[in-house]
């Protein structure tokens, strides 16, 4: 499988609602418009999904990993009954002062996807809504992509704010994930 067919997504603001509460149950877990057909679509392409996400509420207490758990399987059942399928799910469980290595910006969510499904991440497209997807793609190599859904547009402004900020000059912009799937499908 060459690196071009995996695509790698972050959770929270690109495939689902986001929230600053934090999404803590399946009831909660709710899909953006079009995401789950966009996942589907891709995977019936021929790309190899897998979803990278920081998942610091579990450190927090505010829920358990049974509930995470769920979600994700919650987000497999809605993906398998379009036609699709997520190959793996990489999440961070730890706080952002635990210092671990998991935890977007860094890159050890994407090195284990490396790891797990055997590819080499330059080139592949990252899909996310925050700056931490972003870096921790540049950061191994990867292509990112940034939606405005989520934090999306809160990170555009923030990154046009900063007249220095190169960020922009390598990372395309779309509307959200049925934008990036149609950029990728090219449709």
């Amino acid at each position: 499988m060459t690196a071009g067919r995996l695509l790698i997504l972050d959770r929270d603001g690109v495939i689902n609602e986001d929230s600053d509460d934090y999404v803590k149950s399946v009831q909660e877990w709710k899909p953006l418009p079009g995401s789950i057909e966009a996942i589907a679509r891709l995977a019936q392409a021929g790309y190899r999904i897998a979803v990278a996400t920081n998942q610091s509420g579990l450190a927090r207490g505010l829920f358990s990993c049974v509930e995470l758990n769920a979600m994700h399987q919650r987000l497999h059942d809605l993906v398998a009954a379009q036609g699709g399928r997520i190959e793996l799910i990489a999440f961070c469980p730890h706080a952002p002062a635990d210092h671990c290595d998991c935890r977007k910006p860094r890159t050890g969510l994407l090195d284990e996807i490396a790891s797990r499904l055997h590819v080499d991440l330059r080139g592949v497209p990252v899909v996310g809504d925050s700056r931490r997807d972003l870096e921790s793609a540049l950061a191994v190599g990867a292509a990112p992509w940034l939606v405005l859904t989520g934090k999306g547009q809160q990170t555009l402004t923030s990154i046009q704010a900063q007249p220095h900020d190169s960020l922009l000059a390598v990372v395309p912009v779309r509307a959200d994930l049925r934008a990036v799937a149609n950029a990728l499908l090219q449709i």
